[in-house]
């Protein structure tokens, strides 16, 4: 099938481009010797996960215990939750989860890491538990090396728990030292620090600065969309993923109303002008959403578009829009090869 005989809104993943995104990042991971451990809520998709694994990581990072359930059910044996896993039956899948593959999760609190080895201890299994280190986002996250280095300290000291080191989001400055000064704290009489997890796509390629790191969890890497552009972590060149509009009404000479609206972009800003980049037409401004129509201003472009005119879109946020999809498209050149099910969208919980 032609990409142009699909029905739009759709996205559409230039799978030479994704495979390349892939290569390059492991090439670079693997060349300054830190593990490669992506994170899969960018796609959701088995097929692409694979083919992460297959390109040299050493396992995956999950949001979520479903996102992890379904992976597991897929194949996937050594999955990471950097997530404060709290509840009784969010435990109980847990280590249903841990009792048939490898599985690490993080905590910032005793609360978090007591109600862990309580779960592990009626299982009778051992969980891998890091630390999540707060070094500038204000979100999750012991607040200080000390912090970190008793809770480290109370990980070993409770049963069927394993220390496993620390983690962080996003890569900053900070981290190298906030990893020194706790490893300096446990130096005595805790546990060693052994692994060092980082992420983000935006500092990817700034990895090798940090010689803490241990391994990386990037996601949007494997697409690209706006905030990766931003960063300059990718370019327009190497944004795998586009979503395929319609023109769909000219009201005015200047404004044009595409088939793609909040339900398919996403609302997403994080401080970018508009909604998205038309790759035809690169001064229009995608500047008001509507549940399934999108506004845009079409004013500063010399050639404007003809309704029924079809246009590819690089999203603001591409881990929105994967959730918005029951399936995206994978195409060579014009062409497409693959029609993926976003097995995890619906997994929330």
């Amino acid at each position: 099938m032609h990409i142009s005989d699909l029905e739009t809104p759709v996205p559409v993943v230039d799978m030479d481009r994704m495979e390349s995104n892939i290569t390059r990042l492991q090439a670079y991971l693997d060349e300054h010797q830190i593990a490669n451990r992506p994170h899969i809520k960018t796609h959701k998709i088995p097929a692409i996960a694979k083919m992460q694994m297959d390109a040299g990581a050493i396992g995956i990072t999950c949001q979520k215990v479903s996102e992890a359930e379904i992976m597991a059910d897929a194949g996937f044996d050594d999955i990471f939750i950097p997530y404060n896993i709290i509840g009784e039956r969010k435990l109980k899948r847990l280590m249903s989860l841990a009792a048939r593959i490898h599985v690490s999760v993080t905590a910032d609190s005793g609360f978090t890491v007591r109600g862990l080895s309580a779960a592990a201890t009626r299982a009778g299994l051992e969980l891998t538990v890091l630390i999540e280190c707060d070094i500038g986002l204000n979100r999750c996250g012991v607040q200080s090396p000390q912090e970190a280095a008793d809770l480290a300290r109370l990980i070993g000291s409770l049963p069927h728990l394993r220390f496993g080191g620390v983690m962080a989001f996003p890569m900053n400055e900070h981290l190298d030292t906030f990893v020194r000064e706790t490893r300096s704290l446990l130096k005595e009489d805790g546990p060693p620090i052994e692994r060092v997890s980082g992420g983000g796509t935006p500092g990817m390629w700034q990895a090798h600065t940090h010689p803490e790191l241990t391994e990386y969890r990037a996601g949007i890497y494997v697409y690209g969309d706006r905030l990766s552009l931003r960063s300059g972590a990718v370019t327009l060149d190497t944004c795998a993923l586009r979503i395929h509009a319609t023109v769909v009404s000219r009201p005015t000479s200047e404004r044009g109303i595409l088939d793609a609206g909040s339900k398919t972009l996403s609302s997403d800003l994080h401080g970018l002008e508009g909604y998205g980049y038309i790759c035809e037409y690169p001064e229009a401004k995608i500047h008001a959403l509507s549940e399934e129509h999108g506004h845009v201003d079409f004013s500063a472009c010399a050639r404007k578009p003809e309704i029924g005119e079809r246009v590819s879109i690089i999203p603001n946020h591409c881990c929105m829009v994967t959730s918005l999809f029951d399936e995206v498209i994978g195409a060579r050149g014009d062409h497409v090869e693959e029609t993926w099910q976003v097995a995890a969208r619906s997994a929330v919980t």
